[in-house]
């Protein structure tokens, strides 16, 4: 997708900050010590700068808040209320504060792959285990661990991060960094990140992302839509569709590399011979095919966007198996609600493969025609 939502993993705030300080106390003076150290420094900065957003809203004579900003708080809040009185999402605390950092990005989140297979390439951090990715608030940091993957021979795909959530256990406040976004992809986050606070299924990563994609997005149009501001609405949804169309294309590629790895079991170099080839061939038909079908996504983006293994297997984690959400969209009658009710319980039933079990539902429901 074009920017990273809802990191999940090294990242934590509150409680959590303070088991990483006191994990760090057994690691010594390890890597991962200082590492897991500086995020719990920086979460115990944010936590600190945090103010109830309702009493920036009341209070009017703040100068320090000016008319756009005040006017985003209150799609917020007002996205935040209607996530759970109109689509049943836990909202807890999240989204009740407001953070200011001295610095327009959070993080900068590292992705590595093989590349010579469709492989991540992983990191383990106590609590969460083993995960394909690496936040970083030490930006210099982030990039001396890329330029070392990529001398290792890695894939390497480097990018930044305005958001993350706890998944409901603190309470994730709204970040200046977030508040950047327009209007638009703001509600769209809002919900995104409420809806890994309603359901989170454990060791399904791409299904998480992917589903609170899909929420995110038709939930930020319904959102708009009921206060009459269908414009608004109509560019959620434009937006919507074209990251169907990346999913789809990102779909397509990992099937044909999957395909030419496999022509060659035994044969490194021919592997990444392969690989160029695809990839060229890629390219070509996102600038030539894809691009001339984007609503709101610039045709220039097919000519940059990064084309490697670990950008590829990054952008499938929020993209994987869009078309499927909206089939259930399509049967639940257009009802945001309705369709989240009915993933997360197929999801429920088949834990080790949710994709499936949202298939299997769709097969067993078939859309009838209005």
């Amino acid at each position: 997708m074009r920017r990273s939502r809802g990191l999940v993993g090294p990242s934590c705030t509150g409680t959590a900050a303070l088991l990483i300080v006191l994990l760090c106390g057994t690691l010594v003076l390890s890597p991962t010590a200082c590492y897991l150290g500086r995020g719990a420094w920086e979460e115990a900065k944010i936590l600190s700068r945090r103010e109830k957003i309702s009493d920036i809203l009341s209070d009017k004579s703040d100068a320090s808040v000016d008319p756009i900003t005040r006017a985003k708080l209150e799609v917020v809040t007002d996205a935040r209320e209607y996530a759970r009185d109109s689509i049943g999402l836990k909202v807890k605390d999240s989204f009740t504060a407001y953070s200011r950092l001295d610095h327009d990005t959070l993080v900068l989140v590292l992705s590595a792959a093989y590349r010579d297979r469709l492989a991540p390439y992983t990191w383990w951090f106590p609590i969460v285990g083993r995960v394909p990715y690496k936040g970083y608030f030490d930006f210099a940091a982030a990039r001396r661990d890329a330029d070392g993957l990529e001398e290792d021979g890695y894939d390497t795909y480097l990018r930044p991060s305005d958001a993350f959530s706890t998944l409901g256990f603190f309470n994730d406040p709204l970040l200046s960094t977030t508040l950047r976004a327009d209007t638009f992809q703001l509600a769209n986050t809002v919900i995104h990140e409420l809806t890994h606070n309603t359901f989170y299924a454990s060791g399904q990563v791409a299904f998480n992302e992917s589903f609170a994609s899909f929420v995110g997005a038709r939930g930020a149009a319904a959102f708009f839509r009921s206060r009459h501001q269908d414009a608004a609405a109509a560019r959620v949804d434009a937006e919507w569709d074209d990251d169907r169309l990346l999913g789809a294309f990102w779909t397509r590629l990992s099937t044909s590399l999957d395909s030419a790895f496999a022509r060659y079991p035994n044969d490194k170099a021919a592997r990444l011979a392969a690989r160029d080839s695809v990839y060229r061939a890629a390219r070509q038909l996102l600038v030539d095919s894809v691009a001339v079908q984007f609503k709101t996504i610039p045709p220039a983006y097919a000519e940059r966007v990064k084309l490697d293994n670990a950008s590829l297997l990054a952008r499938r984690v929020y993209a994987s198996h869009l078309d499927l959400f909206d089939a259930v969209w399509l049967r639940e009658r257009r009802n945001v609600r309705a369709t989240v009710a009915v993933v997360i319980a197929a999801a429920k039933h088949m834990p080790d493969n949710p994709f499936g079990a949202v298939q299997m539902w769709l097969a067993n429901h078939p859309l009838v025609a209005e």
